[in-house]
């Protein structure tokens, strides 16, 4: 190479690198996220039509900054101003696990102090509360992994086929190694969100107050709706009727260890947790800072005197309290959402509940 072409070719090298640099400085900042509103799915329109379960958090909380997210199944929507950041999974523990690490690994936001607040309807044991009420959970359980044999063939002395995976029968005296079953969230955070939202006033509708009148063995059930603390089972299969609902209870009792109580059936949050964990390992969230509320579409028992067939099949999935239950997300939720943005200088450094 003569001199000439050396000089021209040090020449090139420096601009190009002056122009990597410029482009670094260039970059803009990650957004700082102070809450994650996390929606698992939207009936039609984000705007303007029946609101499922990320409209309502979209309209009030002025969610107007778009964000295109394809990597995922819905695009994420932010209030510059306070901070909040909404997003829409999709529906199954497949989806909620990838939308979720999909986030927690986008550059253009800092997640690292951000708050996850899982706002989602679902069914509820109407042994515990009535549609329309909505519940804390601490316990978050998955009703995936496991063994299973068809309920033909289960041997005499067995209460169901199913059972755990790596166990050699139903819900074995000692539990098998975690696998991904339970998650333990914050039990100090979730008291605290349960605390400041236990006297929130709920909606009611004429239609669920006379659906639940006919629950008469279950006075929880036949009150107006409420908030509770209570934990959740998430499955990929849309479980019902009377004897899998016993299994939902002792299941989630099983695997919390005596410490849980099965209130509602959803399809996500185990999937949400493992991702926040994987995330926190990474130093991209703090699962210590995940909120399940989930509140009651539907009991996962049929009204009285109607098989849990004829209810699936001939009802279909009958969600009478939908409207009810996404009110309730909101009122209930949106507490401590904007509790959290009101005092961020002290709740960015310290999660409220801690001993």
């Amino acid at each position: 190479m003569n001199k000439n072409a050396l000089a021209l070719s040090v020449l090139l090298g420096s601009s190009l690198l002056g122009a990597c640099s410029d482009k670094q400085e260039a970059a803009p900042a990650p957004v700082e996220v102070k809450v994650v509103v996390v929606t698992m799915f939207e009936i039609g329109n984000d705007d303007g039509d029946a609101a499922g379960e990320f409209q309502t958090w979209k309209t009030n909380q002025q969610l107007t900054q778009a964000y295109a997210f394809p990597q995922s199944h819905h695009d994420l929507y932010l209030n510059p101003e306070t901070g909040v950041l909404g997003m829409v999974t999709g529906m199954g523990t497949n989806k909620s696990s990838s939308a979720i690490m999909a986030l927690g690994l986008d550059p253009r936001f800092d997640l690292s102090k951000a708050y996850w607040l899982v706002a989602g309807i679902s069914g509820f044991d109407p042994q515990d509360a009535s549609i329309g009420s909505a519940a804390w959970a601490e316990w978050v359980v998955d009703g995936d992994l496991g063994h299973e044999i068809d309920a033909r063939e289960i041997p005499d002395g067995w209460n169901n086929g199913y059972f755990p995976l790596f166990s050699s029968g139903p819900e074995p005296e000692k539990r098998p190694a975690d696998n991904g079953e339970v998650f333990h969230l914050n039990a100090g955070l979730t008291d605290w969100a349960f605390q400041l939202t236990k006297d929130t006033e709920l909606g009611d509708d004429p239609v669920v107050s006379a659906q639940r009148a006919a629950f008469t063995a279950y006075p929880n059930a036949q009150k107006p709706p409420f908030v509770l603390k209570g934990d959740t089972l998430s499955s990929m299969t849309f479980w019902h009727g009377n004897l899998l609902n016993d299994w939902a209870n002792r299941w989630v009792s099983y695997w919390s260890e005596g410490q849980g109580e099965f209130v509602s059936s959803a399809m996500e949050d185990t999937g949400t947790a493992q991702s926040l964990r994987y995330l926190t390992r990474a130093g991209k969230a703090d699962e210590q800072r995940l909120m399940v509320l989930r509140t009651a579409s539907n009991f996962t028992i049929p009204d009285p005197g109607v098989t849990a067939a004829d209810n699936l099949i001939h009802s279909g999935e009958n969600y009478s309290g939908l409207g009810l239950a996404i009110d309730s997300a909101y009122r209930v939720g949106s507490v401590v959402v904007n509790e959290i943005v009101s005092h961020w200088d002290e709740y960015k450094t310290t999660v409220p509940g801690k001993p």
